[in-house]
């Protein structure tokens, strides 16, 4: 009988070129598609304003350290600035426009160093002028009976004062204002609670970062005029 031929299932050259090739595919299969697919990169927030940095830093106050303020969680519009404002009153008068959450200390050569403000319903209420007639630093604090009265387990157990420090409400200085001798119950003061800054805030008239009522309470002297805008009279001094 004649004798059948095997068949070679192949083990040559050929076939281990072709072996060779199907290994390579998924290599390249997967290099292709590495390439062709988007690079992102996180987008980097900017690093805050060095100046602004160092102007909201940690500060000694005979003994009693400040916090530090992270500028960089804050809006720059309620950070200290010089700005342009149009006003006919005198150089070192203070404006409160506590509608638009700013207080202006007039400058010479029509310009105001801007302070944003966290403003409470007593902060609106008044309206008109004033004079500063007391300067406290880290001033004592007793909350009012309707403030005891409408939530008395927070502000009762303060009825008979709190002293200054830190966690006083009043913050690190206090400016008393004062029409015809008497007292308006109107303060600008500092906070403990700097993220209510540009806000409406619960309690309180005009509060300031700890920083910024240092700072006004150095430049204005006790008998500095005060004005406060009423809500038609608001942001006319400055293209906010």
């Amino acid at each position: 009988m004649p004798t059948r031929k095997k068949h070679r299932t192949g083990t040559g050259p050929a076939i281990l070129l072709r072996a060779l090739f199907l290994a390579a595919v998924p290599v390249a299969v997967a290099a292709c598609s590495s390439t062709t697919q988007p690079t992102t990169k996180a987008a980097l927030k900017p690093a805050p304003d060095p100046s602004y940095v160092k102007m909201y830093g940690a500060i000694d106050d005979n003994g009693t350290l400040i916090p530090a303020v992270d500028v960089s969680k804050i809006d720059k519009r309620n950070l200290r600035q010089v700005v342009d404002y149009k006003t006919d009153e005198p150089v070192g008068t203070i404006v409160v426009d506590p509608h638009a959450r700013f207080l202006y200390l007039v400058m010479e050569g029509g310009k105001a160093m801007r302070y944003g403000v966290g403003v409470a319903k007593a902060g609106l209420e008044y309206q008109g002028d004033a004079d500063i007639s007391r300067k406290a630093s880290w001033p004592g604090w007793t909350p009012t009976p309707n403030m005891i009265k409408r939530d008395p387990e927070r502000y009762e157990k303060w009825a008979g004062g709190m002293e200054g420090g830190l966690r006083n409400p009043l913050g690190a200085r206090a400016l008393y204002l004062y029409k015809g001798g008497q007292d308006t119950l109107y303060r600008i003061h500092g906070t403990n609670e700097p993220w209510s800054i540009g806000k409406s805030v619960s309690s309180g008239c005009i509060r300031l970062f700890n920083q910024d009522i240092i700072d006004l309470h150095r430049r204005v002297p006790k008998g500095s005029r005060v004005v406060v805008l009423d809500k038609q009279q608001s942001g006319k001094g400055e293209e906010i």
